[in-house]
């Protein structure tokens, strides 16, 4: 059941635009698979998905099978000041980067426990870049070529302490502070697609990528120049407008078209 709303959301998305396909990671029967989303079904592949694959005959109703993370990173970096409508950082500069952890890595549908003291946690939608092969040292238009696909996220963050601590490492990496859809968009124009973050239903963010400060090119060429980009790592780009803090049973959907959905409700533990 937890699935409908997300299978909902993507045959509602835009998907008469044939460049753009759906990829996800899915459990069926015990097994592991990748497949390519065809309407209200998956069509399982063979290979490797970041690489070399083939689309087998095999297809499953979606509802049938469970939908997991889209890839199981070795990194999770993140972009912070990058809309003016929330922070904003000189273009002309180095884009300001933090991590987050595999380990905060949450999926759609999951309920989001935070911890006891976390009493300040905001929402943050945000479009994620998902790498697709193993690189270092990338000019801004080889950085386009390793960029594989895209997905949703939202980098929740605990702004107290944010303030309080030596890095950002409990107010963004916590567990659960990364709740990513399943879906994997590959040839979205990722530099020109609306994020819409809805809060218990009511639009809270909305803005489109293109006034992102720091372009995906750019990030993503600037990490691999200290940091070995590996297929299946991601980066969260940071998050437009305003913010509040989350209650005990508060729902956040962030969506992006053509790209998917990612909704988490929130349990507190005060």
């Amino acid at each position: 059941m937890k699935y409908l709303l997300l299978i909902g959301s993507l045959l509602l998305s835009s998907w008469t635009q044939a460049e753009v396909q759906h990829f996800a990671r899915f459990q069926y029967q015990g097994q592991i698979h990748y497949g390519l989303i065809q309407g209200k079904q998956i069509q399982t592949l063979t290979g490797d998905i970041f690489a070399d694959y083939v689309l087998t005959e095999q297809k499953l109703p979606l509802n049938k099978v469970r939908l997991l993370l889209p890839a199981e990173p070795q990194k999770v970096f993140a972009v912070g000041m990058n809309f003016a409508s929330h922070l904003s950082s000189p273009s002309d500069e180095p884009p300001p980067l933090f991590l987050k952890l595999p380990t905060s890595l949450i999926a759609s549908g999951k309920v989001i426990q935070l911890p006891a003291d976390a009493d300040n946690v905001h929402f943050e939608g945000e479009l994620v870049l998902i790498i697709g092969k193993q690189a270092k040292n990338l000019s801004e238009a080889e950085a386009e070529q390793a960029i594989f696909a895209v997905t949703v996220g939202n980098d929740l963050t605990d702004r107290n302490w944010q303030s309080q601590d030596l890095q950002w490492l409990r107010a963004k990496a916590s567990d659960g502070f990364a709740p990513i859809a399943p879906i994997m968009a590959v040839g979205a124009d990722y530099n020109n697609l609306l994020l819409t973050t809805r809060l218990n239903g009511k639009v809270v963010q909305q803005e489109n990528t293109r006034h992102m400060i720091h372009k995906p090119a750019k990030v993503v060429s600037y990490l691999s120049r200290y940091f070995t980009l590996m297929p299946g790592d991601l980066v969260f780009m940071g998050t437009p407008g305003r913010t509040k803090a989350l209650n005990h049973g508060d729902k956040v959907s962030v969506r992006i078209e053509q790209v998917g959905t990612v909704e988490n409700q929130i349990q507190t533990q005060r």
